[in-house]
């Protein structure tokens, strides 16, 4: 990933540096369950402890011989440890280490982005109860439907949002764990005993059964649930942006002392971070395909899936964490014009009282289709001529309905809000991790 949306602390977990200290840490891990099963010698699991270490500079320079990261990081540690460094990475296969240690990085890595998600799930719970009432117009395929309140439509985000914390939540569980079985799963050089004792150190759980890699599936669910969840930051940022729109205003994404929102026109207010958001989003979608990719190896493993990994993993995770980063302050300090609402809400005339108008014709004795065809006739003439569909109504079906007051209340459409809210916050699901 880019410098521009690398951000800390999860910049630092996906660094080269960091991958070759989980690594080190397997490689330490496992040597200490060897000794304690009496594999190697206990003296020599306490000098790779105490020893064991690295510069990424050696190791990248003898990589360029080896020709193979893993190897070239045996030699540089072993000779570190000196004469204790014959047991290291004793009994191991290259994809013991770096799959177990990829799962550590994913885990810790997923918890990071569970906390974030919560937070922005927390700002969506705020911002619905605080517009729990406010009066906006409801659109469907872009054009004006019915009333709804913003505080509804922040309420539908922040339950998708709970569902993407259960995803993020099993998918954490999906990758936490690692392997030791050897070249082909089969424990060939090691016990079982040795992978169950490294993984307890690690805080992982040993696979059931595997290759010489973990199965891909569960890096594909990973990067399923991280895909999800920036749809639905995606969602977010679009609303925002169609709400943004000079026609419709309704709200506006944070806006800077000292920003510019062009270079040519000083007017300008764009909403480029929402706009980010959404196009960062399709990047992570994008990864989720060659994720799936991966699961399908040759036999018991080949290694296809390993420069794809290298790209796609830690780039989702950085594009995730930034977007999260900037939908939480873009809901914090999202401006909101109510009383905009208020005034698009009736700007097409009132013609959203449609249905309200049909049903009570249907009640006093129409047939539907005579009913939907007269009141379309008057919503089109609303349009048409700028009338106000309410005038309309009243001037050719006043003598036929004689609740009109009622009928063009704007509180019926909200009488079910609390209900909804209720139901939704009753069902809430933001624990702690």
């Amino acid at each position: 990933m880019i410098e521009r949306y690398s951000l800390e602390p999860m910049k630092s977990l996906w660094s080269e540096e960091e991958k070759l200290r989980r690594w080190l840490k397997v490689e330490i891990a496992a040597a200490e369950a060897m000794a304690e099963e009496g594999i190697i010698p206990a003296w020599a699991a306490q000098e790779i402890r105490k020893k064991a270490d690295f510069s990424l500079k050696e190791v990248k320079e003898r990589e360029r011989v080896t020709k193979h990261d893993v190897a070239a990081f045996v030699d540089v540690v072993a000779e570190r440890v000196g004469d204790a460094g014959k047991y290291l990475h004793f009994g191991l296969t290259s994809y013991d280490v770096v799959d177990t240690a990829l799962s550590l990085a994913m885990k810790e890595a997923l918890g990071i982005i569970i906390e974030e998600a919560r937070e922005v799930a927390q700002r969506l719970r705020e911002k619905a109860l605080q517009h729990k009432y406010t009066p906006q117009m409801g659109r469907t395929h872009g054009v004006h439907a019915e009333p709804i309140t913003f505080g509804l439509k922040l309420l539908v985000y922040l339950k998708e949002m709970e569902r993407n914390l259960e995803r993020l939540r099993r998918a954490r569980e999906v990758i936490s764990v690692g392997k030791l079985s050897g070249a082909v799963g089969t424990f060939s050089q090691l016990p079982p005993s040795v992978e169950e004792k490294t993984m307890e150190k690690l805080g992982l759980k040993p696979a059931p059964a595997a290759t010489q890699v973990l199965q891909r599936d569960r890096h594909g669910e990973v990067l399923f649930a991280l895909a999800i969840t920036a749809s639905t930051l995606e969602k977010i940022a679009l609303e925002i942006r169609h709400l943004q729109r000079t026609e419709v205003r309704e709200v506006q994404e944070p806006f800077s002392g000292g920003q510019k929102g062009s270079s040519a026109m000083p007017h300008k207010k764009n909403p480029v971070r929402s706009e980010r958001i959404c196009g960062l989003a399709r990047l992570i979608r994008s990864y989720l395909s060659p994720a799936l990719e991966n699961n399908p190896l040759w036999h018991e493993r080949d290694i296809s899936h390993s420069s794809v990994e290298r790209v796609i993993i830690p780039d989702s995770f950085l594009a995730l964490y930034f977007i999260l980063m900037e939908t939480k302050d873009i809901l914090t300090n999202l401006k909101v014009d109510t009383e905009r609402m208020l005034r698009n809400l009736w700007s097409s005339g009132g013609v959203f009282l449609s249905q309200r108008v049909l049903l009570a014709l249907v009640e006093k004795g129409w047939s539907r289709d005579s009913a939907y065809r007269r009141v379309q006739a008057l919503a089109i003439k609303a349009f048409d001529q700028g009338r106000d569909f309410r005038d309309l109504v009243r001037e050719e079906l006043g003598e036929e309905l004689a609740n009109l007051d009622e009928i063009f209340s704007l509180e019926h459409y909200f009488r079910h809000i609390d209900k909804i809210f209720s139901r939704a916050l009753l069902e809430e699901n933001l624990p702690e991790n």
